[in-house]
């Protein structure tokens, strides 16, 4: 009986010191995850601070000159197109003769 009641003792306390053990564990997951999400805002901040700057329409108009060598389209060089209703596709010999019209400066 003595022994029954040492052994569930030391059960006892072997749960509690688990219990515990745990809990500090935990404590430090806790504050690691923490300061990962501080980590990872400041890195979100900062690219949400690069993208706008990347994608100003300001810088992608000098990059487009400069690096790509484009320009602003010449009259007649835009060219509107306009949808039809899903349910009369375009035929190929239209797109075709459109393709053709703008080709040869007829629009």
């Amino acid at each position: 009986m003595k022994m029954l009641a040492v052994t569930a003792g030391l059960c006892l306390v072997f749960v509690f010191v688990w219990e515990r053990v745990d809990m500090v564990r935990l404590g430090y997951q806790v504050e690691r995850l923490k300061h990962e999400r501080v980590v990872l805002e400041r890195e979100r901040d900062e690219l949400k601070v690069k993208f706008s700057a990347l994608s100003s329409p300001d810088r992608i108009a000098k990059v487009a000159t400069e690096k790509f060598g484009m320009s602003l389209p010449q009259p007649g060089q835009v060219v509107m197109v306009q949808s039809k209703p899903k349910d009369s596709p375009a035929s190929a010999v239209e797109l075709r003769i459109a393709r053709n019209d703008v080709l040869n400066g007829r629009r």
